[in-house]
Formats: C-alpha cells, structure tokens, sequence
C-alpha cells in the first residue's frame, strides 16, 4: 500500500446527508378536533348525543358537493344537471340534512318490518281457511270485498310503482330517499297482499269474481274520482310535491277514509275478522309512511331561512291537490250503503278524514278550509 493510500484510508469518513421530514400539520391525524383521541369518527353531526346504527350506515351514502365533492358533481345526465340538484324541488332547506326518519328505516328493518307483516297476515289466512270463516259471510259482504277492496288493489299498486319508486331517487340526501324507498315497498306489499287475499278467496268462495275489481277501477263512477286523483299524482314532476300530495292529502282525506273510516270500521259487524287484519297492516304502514313524511315537511315549513317560501309553495299545492282528493272522497259515498251491517254514516267517517289532515297541517303551520272547498 502506497503512502497516499494509507494516509487516505486512515482519514474519518465524512457523515452522510439524509433530508430530515419537515412536520408542517398537515398530515393524516395531525388535526386536535373534540374526538380526536376518540376510536370511532363521524363525518356527520348525530341527532343524539351518539349517532345510531341508522345514521351509521344511511348518512352521507349518498354524495353531495356541499359537503363532500369539493370539486363538483363527477357525473351527470345528458340533458340535465349533475348527482342529485337540489332543483328537483320547489322547496328550499338551509341544509336538507337535518332531516331523520322518526322510523329509523335502514335495511335491517325494512326485512324485520315487513316480514313481520306477510308471516302474520299469511297465519290469518291459513286459519280463516281451516276455519272456513269466508262461509258465514253475508252475499252482499262478497260483493262488497269483491269488488271494492279489489279496486283498492290498483290504486295502492299504482302509488307505489309510478309515484313513490319514481321519485325516490331524487331527494337531495339519501336519509329522504331512503324513507321514500322504503314508502314504494310498503304499498307494493300491501297491493300484493290484497292480490293474493283476492286469490284466496276466488278458491275458498263459491261464486267470488276474483276479475270484476278490474271493471270496477276502470268503470264504477264511484271510483273514477280516485283514479283520477291517483293518475294524476303519477305526473308530478316535483319530487316533494308528490310525496306532500300523496301522504299528506291524498292518504288523509281518501286512504284513511276508505281503509279506516269504512273498511275497518264494519268489516266485524258482517262476520269477517280476516280483512280488518290484513287492512290493518297497510294502514299501519301509511302511519310509518306519515311520520317521515310529517317530520320532513315540517322542519322544511320552519326552517330558519325558507320557511315562510316552503309554507307560501305548500299553500299552492293545497290549493290544487285538496279538491280533487276531496271530490274522490265524496264520489265514493255510495260505497257506504252497500253492505248489510253499517256501523258509521258516511258524513262521519269523511269529517274524521278531514279532521286528520287538519292536525297535519296545523303542525305544518298551514291553513285551509276544506269545507269550502268544491268538486274540481
């Protein structure tokens, strides 16, 4: 080894240069916010004091560039705007995801709930059979369920297909539109479970016309009124105003009227405790149905900055769609007389219907005299 050499070697090496990490507080986790040494985070501000398992997994499912799309809708429609505009509605909301289903409704519940309802109306009709309950019916009982309760068939089918599967997608949050989904599968379900009541009494009756409630829908003048009135909630183009035109006026002063105030009420008094149960569940659904309903149209009618503009569109929609669910209700009267055990005149059932729909509106801080109000 050369001199050079060794005294090279013998020198200490100079110390290597690492670039060190500069910390500027913008790294995942840096941020202190109040659950920061929390394990469990949400993005949303829960109703409660902690957010439910409801909130967990419908909150936010459904993307909204006020919130999280910073850069704008990434997607949109050909001939329209992008995700889900909050112009599909006349209505306005200082933030429209305020808005809780008082139901709690998310997937587990909507299986539970409504398998509850087909194994319990199933178990009614397999013991009405075995006791041969349809046999002590009066004919002018058959002839009412027949074609009547029929009837009813088409106009819940019809909601739930055309007016609310149609509309709900198009809420401007998933926790609307999910309760409107979950509207839609209530009255399919219920149109369904009036199908096959109507199927098993075609075998269990001798003499049932299981086919007559077409006639009767597409025919009968007593109900030509609700399906106008049903159709016509088919062409609404604005997503709110189908549902407040639906559930809130339609279903108060027509479903209540019919399944409650006239079905439920005299079914027992001409011997048949079959239909009161199955008619009963769909009745209950439309109370599920009107306390979603109820809750979001009156935080839209008081909320801080729209409040007085959603009541001013509320009144116009009162406006259009009251006389024509009143004129349906009226032209059903006839129905009333037509069984042989009567156990309310029809002036009382139809005030009680109205009576319904005014203490909806009085949460909604609506008026409207609806004994003004004339056949459209």
């Amino acid at each position: 080894m050369s001199a050079s050499t060794a005294e090279h070697a013998a020198q200490p090496k100079a110390p290597r240069s690492f670039p060190k990490p500069q910390f500027t507080d913008a790294e995942a986790g840096a941020l202190e916010f109040p659950s920061s040494n929390s394990r469990s985070y949400n993005y949303f501000q829960p109703a409660k004091l902690r957010a439910t398992t409801y909130e967990d997994v419908t909150f936010d499912v459904q993307p909204d560039p006020d919130r999280h799309l910073t850069q704008g809708w990434i997607y949109g429609f050909a001939d329209g705007p992008g995700g889900y505009p909050q112009e599909w509605t006349a209505l306005k909301a200082t933030d429209w995801h305020r808005f809780r289903d008082p139901n709690e409704e998310w997937e587990q519940t909507i299986y539970r709930n409504n398998a509850n309802v087909v194994r319990q109306t199933q178990q009614n009709l397999d013991n009405a059979k075995l006791a041969s309950a349809y046999e002590s019916w009066a004919p002018s009982w058959v002839r009412f369920i027949e074609r009547h309760l029929g009837a009813w068939m088409h106009a819940e089918n019809g909601l739930g297909l055309h007016v609310f599967t149609a509309v709900q997608r198009s809420g401007p949050t998933n926790m609307i539109n999910n309760a409107v989904a979950v509207n839609s599968a209530h009255k399919l379900r219920f149109a369904q479970d009036l199908a096959l009541y109507n199927l098993d009494l075609s075998e269990s009756l001798s003499g049932f016309d299981g086919s007559v409630h077409r006639t009767v829908w597409h025919e009968d003048p007593v109900w030509q009124g609700v399906r106008r009135n049903v159709e016509l909630l088919t062409a609404a183009g604005d997503w709110a105003e189908a549902v407040f035109a639906t559930n809130i006026v339609y279903e108060q002063l027509v479903g209540v009227l019919f399944r409650s105030h006239l079905v439920m009420q005299i079914s027992a008094r001409n011997g048949d405790y079959v239909t009161p149960a199955l008619v009963g569940s769909g009745e209950h659904d439309y109370n599920r149905d009107l306390a979603y309903t109820r809750a979001l149209f009156t935080q839209l009618a008081h909320d801080d900055r729209h409040g007085p503009h959603n009541r001013e569109v509320m009144h116009r929609w009162l406006a259009t769609w009251a006389p024509l669910s009143l004129a349906a209700a009226r032209e059903l009267q006839p129905i009333w007389s037509q069984p042989q055990e009567r156990t309310v005149p029809f002036a009382q059932s139809f005030e009680a219907a109205k009576a319904g729909l005014r203490s909806v509106l009085a949460d909604l801080g609506l008026e409207f005299d609806l004994d003004q109000q004339k056949e459209s």
